[in-house]
């Protein structure tokens, strides 16, 4: 059973649970992760390092974690695109904070439908908001269309590990003992009895790869982290 209804747009109806969490979205991802999602994060940004990307698009960016790691890598321009405006708002303070509004813009975007012009990214990508798409396709069409000949993305998204046992370990945790936690911390148990569904149903490893080259890309990596909880999708247009 899915936690969004079908009469609804499956995009709004997580528009609206990322609004109504927003505000304890950074501290309940660091309980939940026991802090390794900057771990990940430091990752993607080296793994992005060797292909020096000038414009980037961080879609699905939260609260911009990822668009700030990003800036280490030296860009002229990073767009930070969402489509909850109250992550949003909390992306703009903690981008001010940091002093980089001068390099990271905040955008409301629809990943499926992006407005922007073909071929002006050097890179694009997205971490652990894949899945939340309605059409997983059309997203990753789109992310092709909006970079550059050559250019880059890097998706990272939760993943079941291989390993059996790992898998059932993990299984257990994230069916009862997380959503538990996440409602003590959000008061919004729905959020994260969704988060456990959209993994086991979303595409994982080659299955997500040949769905990646299927748009278009020409090549299509994954490197599992953490014992593969989580893995990262490199691809090249």
């Amino acid at each position: 059973m899915t936690a969004y209804s079908t009469n609804i747009a499956k995009k709004e109806q997580i528009k609206e649970m990322f609004n109504k969490i927003s505000r304890k979205y950074d501290i309940t991802n660091s309980i939940l992760s026991l802090g390794i999602h900057h771990y990940w994060r430091k990752k993607c940004v080296e793994v992005l390092k060797p292909y020096h990307p000038k414009n980037i698009l961080d879609l699905a960016t939260g609260t911009a974690d990822l668009a700030i790691a990003l800036s280490k890598l030296t860009p002229k321009k990073i767009i930070a695109a969402d489509y909850a405006e109250k992550m949003l708002e909390l992306a703009n303070q903690k981008i001010n904070r940091n002093k980089l509004n001068y390099l990271i813009e905040v955008k409301k975007e629809d990943g499926e439908n992006l407005s922007f012009e073909n071929s002006v990214f050097d890179a694009v990508t997205i971490s652990f908001g894949i899945r939340n798409f309605e059409n997983y396709a059309k997203g990753i069409s789109e992310m092709y269309r909006v970079l550059k000949p050559n250019g880059i993305l890097l998706i990272l998204e939760f993943t079941y590990p291989k390993n059996i046992m790992n898998k059932k370990i993990y299984q257990l945790y994230f069916q009862f003992i997380l959503p538990i936690v996440a409602c003590i911390s959000t008061g919004n148990k729905r959020a994260y009895d969704y988060l456990p569904s959209s993994v086991s149903t979303f595409p994982q490893y080659e299955n997500f790869c040949n769905l990646i080259q299927a748009q278009g890309f020409s090549y299509c990596q994954y490197i599992p982290l953490t014992g593969g909880i989580a893995t990262m999708y490199i691809a090249r247009k």
